[in-house]
């Protein structure tokens, strides 16, 4: 029997958290699912969303540590990996307690990224032309001119957070790292296995079937890999308890 776990559920560009939702029906009643929902969409759709990479991690930061009560790992897809980055950084400076691992999903290591790409594509056509070649986006919201419009105010924003990304070299991380990709992916094994240098503990990289958005493509072999890697984290906690009792 597995100790009870907190999965935090970052969304990727232009999406909500809502995107997670399917994962508490599939995944084990021993993690707990938790979609982080953004500022300005979904259930913060009241709140102004923040197009700063820092502040935005700042303030999830300090969200997740005020709800962290045991066990837990950040998980994200895309941006929302490299916002799972962020917050496991800042919460490492806070001194506060960090999660059991961190999962990264179809995003390029912190120092492979392309801020300027995100600062080039800001018009209509150019934002339209990168959601279509991502393959994530069901055909019916290109076909709907209000919910077209939507996705591509959230994109804009998003975009404008991956922008504003600037690595710094950090010491790292004292988690576990776990990475995965798309065999379809234009990102490429070399912008993954650096992933590896920002971590002092496991690494792993899966590889699925699929484009970017290979957890829908290969959901069901994704998901039981995630469980797959949790397990191990949390086995690898509980070594780390019993070599320092």
């Amino acid at each position: 029997m597995s100790n009870q776990l907190t999965l935090y559920c970052l969304p990727c560009a232009g999406a909500s958290a809502t995107m997670y939702l399917r994962w508490k029906r599939l995944l084990p009643s021993w993690i707990e699912v938790i979609p982080v929902e953004l500022p300005g969409r979904g259930s913060r759709l009241g709140e102004n969303p923040q197009e700063n990479y820092r502040m935005l991690v700042d303030i999830l930061s300090r969200e997740i540590a005020l709800t962290v009560q045991g066990s837990y790992v950040l998980l994200g897809h895309s941006m929302g990996a490299l916002l799972a980055y962020g917050i496991a950084q800042q919460l490492h400076q806070l001194k506060a307690r960090l999660p059991d691992a961190l999962m990264v999903s179809g995003c390029a290591a912190p120092a492979r990224q392309d801020s300027q790409r995100y600062r080039k594509i800001c018009t209509e056509a150019a934002l339209i032309a990168d959601l279509s070649k991502q393959g994530g986006t069901p055909e019916e919201v290109f076909n709907n001119p209000e919910l077209l419009a939507m996705t591509l105010d959230l994109l804009r924003i998003d975009y404008r957070v991956c922008g504003s990304f600037q690595y710094i070299k950090h010491d790292p991380l004292p988690v576990p790292i776990h990475c995965f990709g798309g065999r379809s992916d234009t990102i490429g094994a070399n912008n993954l296995s650096l992933w590896q240098q920002e971590g002092s503990r496991m690494f792993t990289l899966d590889w699925f079937d699929g484009g970017h958005f290979f957890l829908r493509q290969s959901e069901e072999w994704f998901i039981h890999v995630v469980k797959k890697r949790l397990l191990e984290s949390q086995e690898g906690v509980m070594c780390d308890i019993f070599a320092t009792a």
